[in-house]
């Protein structure tokens, strides 16, 4: 009487799977269908959102004009570590530049660049967000933008825009926790 074990494992898993059907030579993948279109939804809720954060913005307090500073320091941070950024004195380390960035992108850019600087263990960036001339309503998207973004995350000491020949009120200098 032969035992379940003597069973020759190759007979016992064709006997499991059943009877299949080869396929042809060169027959290849199945054919798949059509892909869908790709449609923007989540990007046109984004922009949205950060348009409908923006509108706030503009609402509760007054925005920063094309040739308004950016400025921001930590309480922790020493006033002559603050100068020597207005000064542009830090080697900036790593540049963003977010010209032609809708508010969702900007956003979405910004917040990679911050992780990245923090992986590389960056102490100094430069935020490159432009004046904002073009944008509608006058006030400068980007710049706001960034100002708001900066202020809200732990990782930085302080901000200040560059000096006028490192991009003036269109750029800002980000000090940057280690």
């Amino acid at each position: 009487m032969s035992h379940p074990h003597d069973e020759d494992p190759a007979e016992l898993f064709r006997s499991a799977i059943g009877q299949v059907t080869p396929l042809r030579k060169g027959s290849g993948p199945a054919p798949a269908g059509p892909k869908p279109r790709p449609r923007a939804r989540m990007a046109e809720r984004d922009e949205q959102e950060a348009l409908g954060e923006f509108a706030r913005l503009l609402r509760d307090g007054a925005p920063l004009d094309a040739g308004d500073a950016l400025s921001y320091r930590r309480d922790n941070l020493p006033p002559r570590m603050f100068q020597r950024l207005k000064k542009g004195q830090y080697s900036v380390q790593d540049e963003l530049d977010l010209h032609g960035a809708t508010a969702a992108q900007a956003e979405q850019l910004l917040r990679q660049f911050l992780l990245e600087a923090h992986d590389h263990e960056h102490g100094c960036v430069r935020i490159i967000h432009g004046k904002g001339l073009q944008s509608d309503g006058g006030a400068p998207v980007l710049k706001n933008l960034v100002d708001r973004h900066l202020r809200l995350r732990n990782d930085v000491l302080a901000f200040h825009s560059a000096p006028t020949a490192q991009g003036g009120t269109g750029a800002v200098l980000v000090l940057l926790a280690r």
